[in-house]
């Protein structure tokens, strides 16, 4: 058994819970992150820092179908790289950087660069016979060197069209306006997906208005 299979098999969760469900991890594991199916942790070894997702009991089916995919863009600087998977984890490329979502928490600017570079990513990912899809602002980070990086890939497989990331290029339209805030508060922003989760936020309403790289 590899150290890394042993620790992932080491963390227990309690699924009941709704905000916290991690109830065991070894000494090794530094959280960093909490997701829909999985948490996210740290893990330093000779000196290189990874991050090791570990998914819950009842998602653990969606591992080896990450790790493939991932598997798939090997190569492409904008996915993470994979090195090692298991039944119920992904030893992956440690991302250090914000989320889009931060970067509107924070007030750090989403550039058009940004956005041209998600496009590009996703683009390799079509040309390899993904379908990308579940594209947030949660799965997008922004690196230090100013180079974005897509997480969270297991939905790239679906066959039904998702017009979240058209949607979110909709919305930069009015963010790239002068007069729109470029820090949002947490609790706008959750409005906002509420919204648009419950179909309240049209995509008509969103694509009322000129494309932004126009």
């Amino acid at each position: 058994m590899s150290d890394i299979k042993r620790l992932a098999e080491s963390i227990q969760y309690h699924e009941e819970k709704r905000f916290n469900k991690l109830t065991l991890k070894p000494a090794e594991l530094e959280l960093c992150g909490k997701g829909r199916s999985a948490y996210v942790f740290s893990y330093k070894k000779a000196g290189k820092k990874m991050a090791l997702k570990v998914f819950f009991p009842s998602y653990q089916h969606i591992a080896r179908k990450e790790a493939a995919i991932y598997e798939k863009l090997s190569g492409s600087s904008y996915y993470p790289e994979i090195y090692e998977s298991g039944d119920q984890y992904i030893l992956m490329e440690y991302i250090k950087g914000y989320t889009f979502y931060e970067c509107l928490t924070k007030g750090i600017p989403i550039k058009k660069q940004m956005i041209e570079q998600v496009d590009e990513a996703l683009e390799e990912a079509r040309e390899k016979g993904l379908n990308p899809s579940d594209i947030h602002l949660r799965n997008l980070i922004l690196t230090k060197e100013g180079l974005v990086k897509v997480i969270d890939v297991a939905r790239f497989t679906q066959t039904k069209t998702c017009h979240q990331w058209d949607d979110l290029k909709a919305a930069y339209a009015y963010y790239q306006k002068p007069f729109f805030p470029k820090k949002a508060p947490r609790l706008w922003l959750e409005v906002i997906a509420y919204l648009y989760k419950k179909n309240w936020l049209s995509r008509g309403q969103l694509n009322n208005r000129n494309d932004f790289s126009a």
